[in-house]
């Protein structure tokens, strides 16, 4: 496995690839890999000829009070998962690297970040974009490959992509969880054991919600009412959010029909989690 810091060596590198690849898959993360990261770099095998991991702790996604700081960081075990994936190269930039004295220029996707993620972190998808645009500029992949948990953003980056005539294809990968499921998370290293106990209790108020309109109910104020009183009544939970919206343009909806996405993010202690669930609503006769 090739392993690059410096855009130089790793274009270099890439350049020397073109007459003799064939399609160029691309996983791009923020490291702590887990088995949700797993599972990208095999879809990537499976669809395309070589697979690219990048790691990089993006400071620009992250807000002044959020935890930066505190965000898991391992690379030598990353590197070590990705060589038993046989991921192809990583390319691993210093913040020097990426964002080099006198940076001044950022990427905004503006109407599909006004909501959830966005309302909750309000620059958090401008640094998303930003890091992203950079990296599929450096490494000019095929295919990009994101997972399911990150719904908005992979929505995000695909209108990216529409927008700017970007020569790369989006693919979403199904959310993995853990057998309690919670989904696979980097941050679900800072749950202390009392908190992972009560991680999964916001999957628990989303199969709430989904149960609901396989029973009938269409109404989105029941469902969420519902899937509140999952969490509600278990401190130290809070709840940023939970949603019912259109899945291909993440608009809440009143009355449940076709395609839907439930959305939620939920604080415990210190920590944030999030996820979701795409139902299909079935046709009533």
């Amino acid at each position: 496995m090739h392993v690059f810091r410096s855009t130089k060596s790793f274009r270099r590198w890439r350049n020397s690839q073109v007459s003799h690849v064939g399609t160029i898959g691309f996983v791009p993360t923020m490291g702590a890999l887990h088995e949700g990261h797993r599972s990208l770099i095999r879809h990537a095998h499976r669809m395309c000829d070589i697979v690219i991991v990048s790691l990089f702790i993006n400071p620009l996604q992250f807000g002044p009070s959020e935890d930066l700081n505190r965000y898991p960081s391992q690379p030598h075990a990353d590197q070590r998962l990705c060589r038993q994936e046989g991921v192809t190269a990583m390319f691993l930039p210093s913040h020097e690297e990426v964002y080099p004295t006198g940076f001044q220029t950022s990427v905004t996707v503006s109407h599909l970040t006004s909501r959830w993620e966005g309302e909750c972190r309000p620059t958090h998808f401008r640094g998303v974009a930003t890091v992203v645009t950079k990296l599929l500029n450096v490494v000019q992949p095929n295919v990009i490959f994101f997972g399911q948990k990150d719904y908005q953003q992979t929505l995000v980056i695909t209108q990216l992509v529409k927008d700017l005539n970007l020569d790369v294809k989006v693919i979403m990968c199904p959310t993995r969880r853990e057998s309690d499921g919670l989904a696979y998370s980097s941050r679900n290293q800072l749950l202390s054991s009392g908190l992972r106990k009560k991680a999964p209790l916001l999957y628990q108020a989303l199969m709430t919600g989904e149960k609901a309109i396989h029973s009938g109910e269409r109404s989105s104020v029941r469902i969420l009412t519902l899937m509140k009183r999952t969490l509600l009544n278990t401190p130290p939970i809070s709840i940023d959010y939970l949603a019912i919206c259109r899945s291909k343009n993440l608009e809440p909806v009143t009355y449940i029909e076709d395609k839907i996405v439930m959305l939620g993010a939920i604080r415990l202690g210190k920590v944030r989690l999030i996820d979701n669930l795409l139902v299909r609503v079935p046709h009533t006769r």
